[in-house]
Formats: structure tokens, sequence, C-alpha cells
């Protein structure tokens, strides 16, 4: 069978990294065989495995990093609780796009949202002794279940595929009834599905966090990417959704990485709701001298990973937000792109046999954007994969996020715009030697 990359080379590689299902192969994994076989061949790959920003960073943030290192601020140790401008600005940014309200002193800068979950697992497996155990709604971030296994936290997870809408409530109540969920976690837009719960849904998370008395973490890594409304308009609706809105036990993880292409800096910021920041847990208190939950976060976690965040990272986070803010810097326009791109993909494998796995939010198709996912007749996970190398595609098997469906995750960050017909003419092969 002809294909674009000899089979033997792929498979091979495979073997010597010691790769025994290609369906839990690792993103690095997958990346590294891909990047074997392209040196190998000299054949192009089009590569979807990777969730990294393809485009650059912000002008905005560049030049106010750039002018706070030129003023010498690279001496000073930041405060462990932010840049004060940065905690204001981080404050209006919730308001001017998710229209809540949190205090500036609940707004605190972590070194990217990686170590703002890192942070919030700790303390909030550590609030109650009871409650040992993370709920994650997947699919979502693989990392994420790294980090817990790092700190030997429990967790659980289930699939939300079959669980939408108002069948969401009782499979969350399932979970939380038992007592045991410290903690539940999800991303919207969701990493990889891109499907966005909407508020209904949200209201039914929020109503039972304050029933089992559970921590939200909701990560907003890819704020206001649901690109099928414009979500950029300052303190003007539509709002970016949120739990926010139906409980006090949240936590927001906003993330420089994605909407500002600001990955490199690590730079983010974990806003703890009001109320949550100065709640004062009994085992938190027996630990950490009587602190609050919010100081216990940063005084005490953030302090001993990193005894703070990047000096001149926050500033440009700080000015971004701001400039956000004010109207003058709209980042959603800048990371459009995605949308586009994704579009334009789907139509490619949808013309040649394949189809979007997580299609629908409930009643209406998903939005186009950073990530999609993709199935194909007949094909496992780790087969669909492993074939696809064969073609020089490269992505990630949905099972590793947490996913139960078979089918991949397709990141649309480093299409190029020469290669959707290198892709067309590929998928028309693999159809063909593929037929369904």
């Amino acid at each position: 069978m002809n294909t674009p990359i000899n089979k033997d080379i792929i498979d091979n590689a495979i073997r010597d990294y010691g790769i025994q299902d290609f369906a839990k192969a690792t993103i690095r994994e997958v990346k590294a065989i891909a990047a074997f076989a392209e040196e190998k061949t000299g054949t192009e790959f089009i590569k979807m495995e990777m969730g990294i920003p393809g485009l650059p960073a912000a002008e905005v943030g560049v030049k106010a990093q750039i002018k706070a290192l030129e003023e010498g601020i690279a001496h000073s140790y930041p405060d462990i609780q932010g840049y004060p401008e940065l905690k204001r600005q981080a404050s209006r940014f919730v308001k001017a796009f998710i229209n809540v309200d949190i205090a500036p002193e609940g707004c605190v800068p972590v070194c990217g949202s990686m170590q703002g979950t890192f942070a919030s697992f700790l303390t909030c497996s550590q609030a109650d002794k009871k409650k040992d155990t993370v709920l994650f709604i997947d699919p979502g971030f693989p990392v994420q279940k790294m980090q817990l296994q790092v700190q030997g936290v429990k967790y659980i997870t289930f699939d939300v595929y079959d669980f939408r809408g108002d069948k969401l409530a009782p499979k969350l109540e399932s979970y939380l009834s038992k007592g045991n969920i410290c903690a539940i976690v999800y991303s919207n837009p969701n990493n990889p599905a891109w499907i966005c719960l909407n508020e209904e849904e949200l209201a039914c998370i929020g109503a039972l966090a304050n029933k089992y008395d559970a921590i939200v973490m909701e990560d907003l890594a890819y704020f206001a990417m649901d690109f099928r409304q414009d979500l950029s308009v300052p303190f003007h609706p539509p709002y970016q959704p949120t739990v926010a809105r139906y409980t006090d036990n949240y936590i927001l993880l906003i993330s420089g990485s994605k909407a500002f292409s600001y990955a490199g800096e690590r730079i983010g910021v974990t806003c703890i709701g009001d109320k949550l920041f100065h709640r004062h847990f009994p085992d938190l208190s027996e630990r950490y001298e009587g602190l609050p939950f919010g100081l216990v976060f940063s005084t005490r976690m953030l302090y001993a990973l990193s005894s703070g965040t990047s000096h001149s990272a926050q500033f440009a986070m700080a000015e971004m937000m701001r400039a956000a803010c004010d109207g003058e810097y709209n980042f959603r326009n800048e990371v459009m792109v995605y949308g586009e791109r994704a579009k334009k993909l789907k139509e490619i494998f949808l013309r040649h046999g394949f189809h979007v796995v997580y299609d629908t939010d409930i009643d209406r198709p998903i939005a186009d954007g950073f990530y999609f996912t993709i199935g194909y007749p007949g094909m496992d996970s780790g087969t669909l994969a492993h074939e696809l190398m064969y073609y020089g595609v490269s992505a990630i098997c949905l099972i590793t996020t947490g996913s139960h469906q078979e089918g991949l995750r397709v990141c649309t960050s480093f299409i190029e715009d020469h290669q959707y017909p290198i892709l067309d003419e590929r998928m028309k092969l693999f159809h063909q030697n593929n037929p369904t």
C-alpha cells in the first residue's frame, strides 16, 4: 500500500521508543516520532499534536515587559501576592469580560495556569481531611491528573459525552453524594473537545458545589474563544460563561498563554472568589497557623513552589489586561485565526470519510477553535493515530484526555496555509486505502 511515509520508519520508531500501545502515547512521544520521521524522510509532517500557541505574543505585553526590565525590575523579588497593578487589572478583567466581582486581593499571579492548578489542588485537597478526591469532568488536560499523581492525591473522572444538559446533574451528584470530593475540575471551552458548557449546566455545577461544599476549579485557558459569539467587548454582554454566577466556592484559572499568545513567559492569574478567599477551613487553620484559604494558597503553597511569579511578566500581563479592559486591544481578533483554521481542517477531514467525535453542544454544532476531535469508521484511536503517521499527520488519542470515545484530538495552532492542499491530498489517499 502506497503511503507518503515508509511504514517501517514509523513502526521502528514506535518500537524504539518502547511504546506498546500507541493509543496511550503521550504528546511528547508523538511529537518526537513525527520529528524523527520528518528528518529521516524529508517529508513535511502536518503536526496537530501539540497545544502550543502558533501566533506572535501580544505586542502590548512585550513592550510593557521590556520597559519593566529596562527600568531594573529584574533585580527585585515580586511580592508573593503579586504586582499590585496586575491584581487590580485582573479584577477589572474579570468584571469586564465575565461580569463577576472579585477583589484584587483574590487575583494572584502564577507561573501559568499549570502552577495555578498545582497550588489549587494542594490547597483544596488539604482543606477538609474527609474530602480527599478530585473529580474531573472529562475529557480534559492530561497533565492536571499527573499533577495529582505527583501530589499523591486521589481523583476520579467521567466522560461528559453522554451527560450533557439535564443528564449532567444526576451524574455529578452520584459522585458528590459520597462526601469525599474536594474539587470539581473542567475547562470551558474544553481541551480537547472544544465543547462549551452552557449556563444551565454551569448553574447545576454551582448548585451541587453549594450542596456538597465542593470547590469548583474552572480552567479558562481558552478565554472567550467560543467564536460563535463575540465575548470581547469589555463591560458589555455577552460575557464569558462561568460557574462563578452560581456558587461562592470557585477558583478561576486565567492564562496568558492562549488568549494573549504569551505562553513562553509562564504567566497567568488564579482568581479566588471573595468568600472562598477569606474562608477558614478547620484543617487548613490547624496546619497553617489559622490562615484563610486564599492566604494558604499564596503565602504557603505558591511561596513554597516558586517564591512568586516572574516580575517582568507580571507587568506584561497587567498591561495586556488593562489594554483589553480599556478597549485598546482586542485579544479575540488576534486569535480568531484558530477558528478559521479549524473550519478548513474539518471540511477536509469530513470530505474524506472522517467525522467529528464531540460534534455538538447539546443542540448546536461546536464552535471552530483551537481544538476539535476526529474519528474514522472502523478504527479505534490507537489504530487511527498510528495509520495517520504513515500519511505524515500527527495527533494524540482521546483516551489520554480521559475520553471514552474512539478518536483523536486535532490542534490547529501550527497549521500553515500551504498545508491545506497537502492534507487534502493525503487524506484523499488515506480514504482510498481505507474505504468505509
